[in-house]
């Protein structure tokens, strides 16, 4: 007799492409995990998985049982969540990812609030500044600065995010202001290694212009950046989330050189067959709520935290 148990821990390894990433997914031992894989197989008298020393893959048979077993598995989930909502309870496992900075400055904050109103959710948080794949990594949902491209999720919008040229008053002072955006040829940058010098986009009448500074740092993390920038090691083109204290301040100036630099969205994508799931629901109301249009971080001094 198949146990639901072992279909669903087969369905996470074909999902995560391993054991490991399975019982992480999970919340079980990596023993655990290859045991039901094992029974699983028994009990259908098949080899569902081909094991290398490198590589994990579906056999033919596998393919085949996933296709029928991640629509049950993942139907049977969703009953159980929905009749816990149902009763008025939000409740069981979420895991989402978030970028670094944005998630110890914004995310966080807002995710104890939504815990302390919905104490039943077991919410699990990874910080990770690469783009991590929403369904082969085992995540709900994650949460992006930037374009999600991807048709096979659900993308919704959380927040709108400027972005601004900043640089300290010491590097502006021995370097010279630019007044237009040709000038950053010929100063150093702070790059988002993740986006590249590319990602220096500004906003001349209906045109954007591209530019790209000498390199003075290449790193994937906003908040090194930004104290990058403080030290005076060059300009940087950062979200506003990340300067109001700098600002306040006085430890980074913005330049304003007439052009307007590209902005950004924050977004939360989860998989389709997510698309009912209340708990992601009432995460990204709470998210949009608690962010606001616009967001508390580029509005008045009454709406800052």
């Amino acid at each position: 007799m198949l146990r639901l148990e072992a279909a669903a821990a087969f369905v996470a390894i074909a999902e995560t492409g391993s054991i490991t990433a399975a019982a992480r997914r999970l919340a079980l031992s990596k023993s655990a995990v290859s045991e039901r894989l094992t029974e699983l197989e028994h009990a259908l008298g098949a080899k569902l998985v081909s094991r290398t020393s490198r590589r994990l893959s579906l056999t033919e048979d596998g393919s085949i049982f996933y296709e029928r077993a991640k629509r049950i598995v993942h139907a049977v989930n969703d009953l159980a969540a929905e009749i816990a909502e149902r009763r008025g309870a939000l409740t069981g496992p979420l895991r989402i990812s978030a970028p670094v900075s944005f998630g110890c400055l914004h995310l966080g904050p807002a995710l104890i609030g939504f815990l302390a109103k919905n104490p039943k959710i077991e919410l699990t948080l990874d910080l990770d500044d690469h783009f991590v794949n929403l369904t082969a990594d085992g995540y709900d949902a994650i949460i992006r600065h930037g374009p999600i491209d991807d048709d096979r999720v659900i993308v919704k919008r959380l927040a709108d995010s400027k972005r601004l040229l900043v640089g300290s008053p010491g590097y502006l002072a021995r370097r010279g202001e630019p007044k237009s955006v040709r000038d950053l040829e010929r100063h150093d940058g702070i790059i988002y290694s993740n986006r590249g010098a590319a990602d220096w986009r500004f906003r001349t009448g209906r045109h954007l212009a591209t530019v790209r500074p000498h390199t003075a740092l290449r790193v994937n993390n906003g908040l090194l950046m930004r104290d990058a920038a403080i030290a005076g090691l060059g300009l940087a083109l950062l979200p506003s989330f990340f300067l109001q204290g700098a600002l306040k301040a006085g430890k980074l100036k913005v330049v304003d050189m007439g052009a307007e630099p590209e902005g950004a969205t924050i977004y939360i994508a989860y998989p389709e067959h997510h698309r009912a799931s209340g708990k992601i629901r009432a995460l990204t109301a709470w998210l949009q709520q608690a962010f606001g249009d616009p967001p508390y971080w580029d509005a008045g001094p009454g709406r800052q935290r």
